[in-house]
């Protein structure tokens, strides 16, 4: 592989940071459980899109664009992310939100929501759940483009092919991490949501010849949907990045309970896991993404898919100021805890 073929924005700048989790580790019982920080990345709050957009934005650069148009959820950390590249890039930005949840999206909530009028959001459609996503965005483009503005549709989580170098990227700066610090990791779990994480780490791994498992935890979708995406994706990304052989169906492996009952929508494992890390660890875990992965996460720990005298890593793809949407449900949480 050589992704130096492909220009970024070079906004990682440093390896975001391992960290050896000794006391959640002492008290699951389980692996050595180790944390990379990708929650640490630059932009606005950090978070795991940073990486992606580093290839995406400097492609949308190169063809000229001055205004960037992308969607998301409405609590969505990517859009936070991509508007946040946008101010550093002198890049106008435009949203569409899709209410996954019916009534969800309000203006004067906190979270991202606030962040995305602090940061000066030029536009947000709002959607409802199930929409076409793809033909709301274009719709916006050609809007645009008929006051004389030259848009880049960015897809939902940045999760092309393009976008999913950065984990590509990614997961050649962990082995290289692993080797100083003399870590021989037996697994890698990681969000599955728009996929772009979970299948650039998945053709990184491959492509190195690393042999190190990576666990999804899905966050939207079952099974065997999200496996398929996955797996699609990562043929992709691999065809892209010159991975010879592409990736075999049987790498891709997803857990697809934990999300349940729904995308975004609070459950007990998750309100345990943010909380768990927190007071542990002092890691803020997301309610969406990074909170119900870990729940994914302990779950298995429990049930002995990991076990002890093994080292598994956890990917913190960020997402904390969404913790402030759901304060009644942690409070709630903390008094039948």
């Amino acid at each position: 592989m050589n992704l130096a073929k492909f220009p970024r924005r070079n906004y990682v700048k440093t390896p975001t940071p391992v960290e050896y989790a000794a006391n959640l580790t002492k008290l699951l019982g389980g692996p050595e459980i180790y944390i990379k920080r990708d929650d640490e990345l630059p932009g606005a709050a950090g978070g795991n899109k940073t990486r992606k957009l580093d290839f995406v934005i400097a492609d949308a650069l190169a063809q000229g664009a001055d205004t960037i148009i992308t969607c998301g959820a409405v609590q969505s950390n990517h859009c936070r992310l991509t508007l946040s590249a946008c101010v550093k890039e002198g890049l106008d930005c435009h949203f569409v939100l899709e209410e996954r949840v019916k009534d969800s999206y309000n203006p004067e909530s906190s979270g991202n929501n606030f962040l995305f009028q602090l940061m000066d959001i030029k536009s947000i459609t709002v959607v409802p759940g199930g929409a076409d996503m793809d033909a709301a965005m274009n719709k916006v483009a050609d809007d645009l483009k008929a006051k004389g503005k030259k848009p880049y549709i960015i897809p939902g989580g940045a999760s092309n092919a393009l976008g999913a170098c950065g984990y590509v990227a990614c997961a050649q700066e962990l082995l290289e991490q692993c080797f100083a610090m003399n870590l021989n990791l037996d697994a890698i779990i990681v969000p599955s949501g728009s996929a772009g994480t979970h299948a650039g780490t998945l053709v990184g791994m491959i492509g190195n010849n690393a042999n190190i498992p990576v666990h999804g935890i899905d966050v939207s979708r079952p099974r065997e949907v999200q496996e398929e995406k996955v797996y699609a994706l990562a043929q992709q990304t691999a065809e892209l990045c010159g991975v010879k052989g592409g990736i075999p169906r049987e790498a891709v492996r997803c857990y697809g309970d934990y999300y349940n009952p729904g995308y975004s929508l609070p459950n007990d494992g998750m309100l345990e896991a943010v909380t768990m890390l927190a007071r542990t660890e002092a890691i803020l875990l997301d309610p969406v993404y990074s909170g119900k992965t870990m729940a994914g996460f302990i779950d298995l720990i429990r049930k002995g898919v990991f076990k002890k005298g093994q080292n598994v890593l956890f990917l913190h793809t960020g997402g904390s100021p969404a913790l402030f949407v759901y304060m009644k449900e942690f409070r709630d949480w903390f008094k039948k805890a």
